[in-house]
């Protein structure tokens, strides 16, 4: 086939331009790793090495204990977050999947309401301490738990799922918990791949509610240290970080702190994310389009 001037032009056209969208999605991280490993930040620059190389940041940020404990607060809060949610958004939508379940119109409009109105920040925040559940993992963890856009995609992927395939189980004597645990859930990997991923981002992310309602900065998570680094530079958390150097010419700059601690808490996302990307788009679409 032979290929006119235009279309080499415009395939040409197209390479370009998706290689100036790479860099422009790419340089930010690529700065930030740059930014982490250097002793002096150029102000205002754009730069692509290190300025004197140095891992001092990252020295002075392991060495630190409320990092790890924060780290540790931020895993635990995104494997019991995480498993709470994909599990009951799971058993939600089962039941609201099927057209025939008494009532099922009015609770899905019960359910389509908490997405348009919210319960507000004040009652949310007495709600949680008239349940003692201030300054403890639950309160970063239980109102989180449901989601109504969540529980709607679920539900719309499992209607795509054939019903003669319970019929078939229902013939054989199966419950339905032993159908929707042993049939429905496995044929329905993608989407809750998907809520997964969505409900972990959303926890690691997190930090405004960590703020409101832990008090102890032993039981928070690590983006409200981050947060305070990043916007709160004389902030005593820094400081007792800078303390931690003696001598001051190897201290690093806030820039340095604040770039080191943003990679420290991304990686774990960049390193889960590939094994859940497969699943992704399936999940997505089917649940979207399909009941």
């Amino acid at each position: 086939m032979i290929r006119t001037k235009g279309e080499l032009a415009f395939d040409i056209f197209n390479v370009v331009l998706m290689f100036l969208i790479i860099i422009i999605t790419l340089y930010p991280f690529w700065f930030t790793i740059v930014c982490s490993f250097s002793k002096v930040v150029a102000g205002n620059g754009i730069t692509l090495w290190p300025k004197q190389f140095s891992t001092t940041a990252y020295s002075l940020l392991l060495d630190y204990d409320l990092i790890w404990i924060t780290y540790r607060n931020t895993i635990v809060r995104c494997i019991v977050g995480t498993s709470l949610s994909v599990f009951f958004t799971a058993m939600t939508a089962y039941p609201l999947s099927k057209r025939e379940m008494p009532f099922q119109g009015v609770l899905t409009n019960f359910i389509l309401i908490t997405m348009l109105f919210g319960g507000g920040l004040i009652p949310s925040y007495i709600l949680v301490k008239d349940l003692h559940m201030l300054n403890t993992i639950w309160a970063l963890v239980i109102p989180n738990m449901l989601g109504a856009y969540n529980i709607f995609i679920v539900r719309n992927f499992f209607r795509s799922i054939p019903s003669s395939l319970e019929e078939s189980a229902r013939i054989d004597g199966a419950n339905w918990f032993y159908i929707w645990i042993r049939i429905v859930v496995p044929l329905a990997k993608p989407v809750i791949a998907t809520i997964a991923l969505w409900s972990l981002v959303g926890h690691w992310n997190a930090w405004f509610d960590a703020l409101i309602y832990i008090r102890e900065s032993t039981r928070t998570v690590v983006q409200v240290i981050l947060r305070k680094i990043t916007i709160e530079n004389s902030s005593m958390d820094v400081n007792a970080i800078m303390a931690k150097m003696s001598n001051k010419d190897q201290s690093p700059g806030g820039e340095t702190l604040e770039a080191a601690i943003t990679v420290i808490t991304i990686v774990p996302m960049l390193v889960i994310y590939p094994f859940l990307q497969k699943y992704f788009v399936k999940g997505i679409m089917v649940g979207s389009i399909k009941g």
